[in-house]
């Protein structure tokens, strides 16, 4: 570890809000471990257990929730940092705290936030995730007072904006990593780096993201009964490629893409059936893709570049044919379990309940929200202001809380 700790100097773990070493602790731990513990122990954390991850958590005890979905990327995102060198530590946090800033009801109820948040500059999972970092998460105060969030050090909050840019200069996804009110932490944690370049941890951390939802999500799919790898209906999946990820995709490279997945061994060749051997065959494709995918970024990565894989130093690789297989899989998942006809009508009165709950507590004066948020909103100046703290109050809910909320607010 030594040899690693030296590529990362003392600008990258410098925080916010100077801490000077603990008088007892013991065992001493390293910035880069503490910046762990503190999102590991943050209430926003938690709250991701009954936050949707693709179906609502309270459907089925197998399916992944936020909290399943981030510890399972973490495990990915450290072993592929420590193959390639990268500080383990500051690739595992951010994959930690990289679904931090998601709302209730997924993506759902992202896209719902992002239209009521309009006119206070929008809503966006990962601009969110940064906001609880420096400002939500209650942790540290500067000398004003004035919260810092858990007051990471600089390339552990690098590692986790995924996206370094505003939304005003956000591409045609309109995906942004920062809110322009809070500016000042962003550009603090991007001093000296290269403008709308992510460092090598957060390509990482990206990448597990990647990896982990396009496996995961078919295995839950097929649990559930939803998928069957023997008996795809292709040309609804790769319509839903072309929809959802690749608009360009051509359907014969996509059978060539579909024939090399089903050359993993472990690729089933029956039905599955919900047996114990059923299971654990899903299981070893599972493993068996994951290593896959991981393993051929690695040997293109260590092809580009002799490193060292630190910071700006160097660059994430992803061969163009790991990623369509990563797409195709994303694909199937897209078919068969977003695109379920019960699942989109449940979505849509997801969104009126988010939009009636924004309502509400921005007619209760701020009467209604929690003591902090409270506290926001009579320090807030005019009207996009107030709207930010109540959008920022519904983001912290769970999907579980935010019903309560408009049974007893609303209903």
């Amino acid at each position: 570890m030594d040899q690693v700790e030296r590529l990362y100097d003392e600008r990258a773990r410098e925080r916010i809000v100077p801490e000077p070493p603990k008088r007892v602790e013991a065992p001493e731990r390293l910035p880069f471990e503490r910046d762990r513990a503190r999102v590991v122990h943050a209430a926003s954390f938690r709250r991701l257990a009954a936050k949707t991850q693709v179906v609502g958590p309270q459907s089925d005890d197998f399916v992944r929730n936020r909290l399943t979905h981030s510890l399972e990327v973490a495990q990915i995102a450290r072993d592929l940092s420590r193959a390639l060198g990268t500080h383990p530590d500051i690739t595992e946090t951010a994959a930690l705290a990289h679904d931090l800033g998601h709302p209730p009801f997924g993506h759902n109820g992202e896209r719902a936030l992002a239209a009521l948040a309009e006119e206070c500059g929008g809503f966006e999972g990962n601009a969110q995730t940064l906001r609880l970092l420096v400002r939500l998460e209650a942790k540290t105060v500067d000398a004003a007072g004035e919260s810092v969030g858990l007051n990471l050090t600089r390339a552990t909050l690098d590692a986790c904006t995924k996206y370094p840019w505003r939304r005003a200069d956000a591409p045609a996804d309109g995906k942004f990593g920062v809110y322009d009110d809070d500016l000042a932490a962003f550009e603090w944690l991007r001093r000296d780096a290269p403008e709308r370049r992510r460092c090598v941890e957060a390509q990482v951390m990206d990448l597990a993201d990647d990896v982990a939802y396009s496996v995961h999500d078919v295995e839950d799919g097929i649990v559930a009964g939803k998928i069957d790898l023997t008996r795809l209906d292709t040309a609804a999946v790769w319509q839903a490629v072309r929809e959802w990820y690749q608009p360009d995709a051509d359907d014969d490279a996509l059978y060539d893409v579909l024939a090399r997945l089903r050359s993993v061994g472990s690729w089933p060749s029956t039905s599955y059936d919900g047996s114990r051997p059923a299971l654990a065959a899903l299981k070893n494709l599972t493993s068996d893709l994951i290593g896959r995918f991981c393993g051929a970024v690695q040997q293109a990565t260590f092809a580009a570049s002799s490193g060292p894989f630190a910071r700006y130093a160097a660059d994430l690789v992803v061969p163009a044919d790991t990623w369509a297989e990563i797409t195709v899989l994303k694909g199937i998942a897209a078919h068969y379990v977003m695109q379920d006809a019960g699942r989109v009508a449940l979505q849509s009165r997801q969104r009126e309940l988010l939009a009636e709950l924004v309502d509400v507590l921005l007619r209760s004066d701020g009467a209604a929200l929690d003591d902090s948020f409270a506290a926001d909103w009579a320090r807030a100046t005019d009207d996009a202001a107030r709207t930010r703290v109540v959008v920022d109050q519904v983001a912290s809910l769970t999907d579980a809380s935010a019903v309560a909320w408009h049974t007893r607010l609303v209903s």
